[in-house]
């Protein structure tokens, strides 16, 4: 005769309670749900709550059937109208409407919904008018402006592309100062000519397009015009710049000489 352990009996009974607890728990969570999710919907597969099928919208709390007009479709959304217009339509109350196209113009890739000017033309208004390119000029890819350049040696004026007149000792650059041209090396814009940049004993052309275009030897500082010789003291030497000097250690500066202890 086999016997029955109590305490085995009592686990035993215990779990079915608890799974016939959980099952009742789960039956009435999902009746209680099924009893909020409206007609046309269905509950959400992420978080809480419920969704309108494809076809319907919210509104109210329930699900309407979306009306979609002619030249639209259906969106996966089930909030707004639940509708767009087609490629080449756009939304005029609750219809699509057909974009008026102007001559020499094209359907947006972007919206689909509106309209740009071929190449070579500007949007003036409702239409798309020609781009006036002057001689010596051509279009460009931007929308904005006069839709054209000049080419290389002239600038535009008035309308027109006028060549550029370039000194002697220049040549053709786009410049801040000189619009379509910029000075030779060793040389300097005064009053639109380029003159040339005298060079004093000691000196050398820095390539800047400031000041007097020209810096000193190392060892050697600026006075007006001229370079002169940075005087040292004894126990000194050039600083970094080569324009200053200062005492060998461990002597100290006192006025322009070095000395030893405190300055």
């Amino acid at each position: 005769m086999n016997t029955i352990n109590p305490r085995l009996d009592r686990i035993a009974y215990a779990l079915m309670a608890l799974m016939a607890v959980a099952g009742s728990t789960g039956l009435a969570r999902a009746q209680g749900i099924a009893d909020t999710i409206p007609a046309n919907a269905t509950e959400s597969t992420y978080g809480t709550g419920w969704q309108c099928d494809r076809g319907f919208r919210k509104d109210d709390g329930g699900c309407v059937v979306v009306t979609v007009p002619t030249n639209a479709f259906l969106t996966d959304s089930s909030y707004g109208s639940g509708w767009k217009c087609k490629h080449g339509f756009k939304q005029s109350g609750d219809a699509c409407d057909p974009v008026a196209l102007p001559a020499n113009a094209y359907i947006s890739a972007a919206s689909g919904d509106r309209w740009l000017c071929d190449r070579g033309y500007r949007q003036v208004g409702e239409n798309c008018e020609a781009i006036n390119v002057p001689v010596k000029g051509y279009l460009t890819e931007s929308t904005s402006g006069a839709g054209w350049s000049c080419e290389r040696g002239y600038q535009a004026k008035n309308g027109d592309c006028i060549a550029i007149a370039v000194p002697a000792n220049a040549y053709l650059a786009h410049s801040a100062r000189n619009p379509g041209w910029e000075c030779d090396r060793g040389y300097r814009e005064v009053d639109g000519a380029c003159n040339a940049i005298k060079l004093p004993a000691h000196g050398y052309l820095s390539g800047r397009s400031y000041g007097d275009g020209w810096e000193c030897d190392r060892g050697y500082r600026k006075s007006q015009a001229t370079c002169v010789a940075v005087a040292l003291p004894e126990n000194a030497h050039l600083k970094f710049s080569g324009k200053e000097w200062d005492c060998n250690k461990p002597y100290r500066k006192r006025q322009n000489a070095c000395v030893l202890g405190r300055p």
